[in-house]
């Protein structure tokens, strides 16, 4: 499945804030993800920004006055409006709102959103003090009733160097937000996806752990994914630095048998599970109260117990099973052996030595192997696009008119990115 933003038409209006500039940015991403992009700059916004600027990021065509004879708004004033998947509005000044909230269509923006059927996200962007302001709020309140997708605004230092919430929303939040209401209608509504990631933190004295070294990056791929194409996604998130993604639930653990509770608990509704993280193969019998000392031994010597294996404890009666086998050696013949030994349908195997995928980064190369013998050999790709390709190979797999459970499996203490 190629990314949700390919070949969609999404108008970006742009008013008169100082964010402008992450407008800028914001059009860049999307058009770099496939995405046709109608900007549509206010009065304001040019007071900021240039149409040069945009319609150079965009190889399109900036409107900016409704009455330019210049511009397709002339001729059709609903043009964008109905061609559009998408109207986003960012950033969004408390003015802008207001027009929006009291139906006025003065300008070539608030004549398209009026105009629009599309779905609308609001990205609004403006001092504190006029975010909280009762005026303010009424209109939001207003929008939100109506169905407009209301992103932010973040707190932070502000253009005038009051500190509070008025920021408008990096650009990668707003990508997630994009995508999550363009995938609305996908082909895992009404499914349920469970994923882990990252790797797991077992405990040897309240300052040190033992763990590994996955950054969560796959896990959350295949989770964005699943949101990507309308699903309900849960990652059961084992200790990592990345941001919660975008419309996913995140339900955050530490240990491997914190990860096994969670993932029992979240797969009784689910229909699909996809097991990313890297699950310590052990832990300590003991864990210190306090920190131990270093003292004047030149040895130390920890007692370990294996941990659950949480794919192969998997029911297979009701789970669609695939598994992940991080590598360093033999990666065919591991992988085809934990597909049998842990009752897989399928494993995606990887290499994790690979400089250029495996953990941290944002690529990986794997290759697929089912039950019946099959093995796809897949290019380096981003994370994100094996999650799809995963999710294409599981769709398959449900049993008509039955909840079908899948379960991606990790590979303890292995790690998967």
């Amino acid at each position: 499945m190629t990314d949700i933003l390919k070949d969609k038409i999404i108008g970006l209006g742009v008013t008169g804030s100082i964010a402008c500039y992450k407008a800028i940015d914001l059009a860049s991403k999307l058009t770099q993800s496939g995405a046709g992009i109608d900007v549509i700059l206010t009065r304001g916004a040019r007071e900021f920004v240039t149409a040069l600027a945009f319609s150079a990021i965009t190889h399109r065509s900036v409107s900016e006055d409704m009455f330019d004879p210049r511009s397709e708004l002339s001729i059709d004033h609903v043009a964008i409006a109905e061609r559009a998947d998408l109207i986003v509005v960012a950033p969004a000044t408390a003015h802008t709102i207001a027009k929006m909230a009291n139906g006025l269509a003065d300008d070539a923006l608030t004549a398209t959103v009026l105009a629009t059927g599309a779905p609308i996200l609001v990205a609004p962007a403006m001092d504190a003090h006029m975010f909280g302001n009762p005026a303010t709020q009424e209109n939001v309140r207003t929008l939100k009733r109506r169905g407009v997708t209301i992103v932010g605004p973040a707190s932070g230092r502000l253009a005038s160097g009051l500190v509070g919430k008025g920021r408008m929303v990096e650009t990668a939040e707003l990508m997630g937000w994009i995508r999550m209401i363009l995938g609305q209608g996908g082909d895992l509504v009404g499914r349920k996806v469970v994923v882990s990631a990252g790797g797991t933190q077992e405990a040897i004295d309240p300052v040190r752990v033992v763990t590994n070294n996955s950054s969560g990056k796959m896990g959350y791929a295949i989770a964005e994914a699943a949101r990507d194409r309308g699903g309900e996604a849960v990652v059961v998130a084992a200790p990592n630095a990345l941001p919660d993604p975008v419309g996913v639930r995140v339900v955050n653990v530490n240990t491997a048998l914190d990860m096994q509770k969670a993932v029992t608990d979240e797969i009784e509704d689910a229909d699909v599970v996809i097991m990313a993280a890297a699950v310590s193969d052990w832990r300590p019998v003991t864990t210190a109260d306090q920190k131990i000392k270093k003292g004047e031994s030149t040895e130390w010597n920890l007692e370990f117990t294996k941990n659950p294996d949480i794919i192969a404890g998997l029911p297979s009666d009701k789970l669609v099973k695939v598994g992940f086998a991080a590598e360093t050696e033999d990666l065919i013949a591991n992988a085809q052996t934990k597909l049998v030994s842990k009752g897989l349908d399928l494993i995606a195997a990887n290499d994790v030595t690979a400089t250029d995928a495996g953990f941290a980064t944002d690529t990986n190369r794997v290759m697929l192997f089912d039950r019946e013998g099959g093995i796809e050999v897949m290019p380096l790709m981003s994370k994100y696009d094996v999650g799809h390709r995963i999710l294409d190979r599981v769709k398959p797999m449900f049993k008509d008119g039955l909840k079908q459970d899948i379960a991606v499996g990790e590979d303890a203490a292995g790690g998967r990115d």
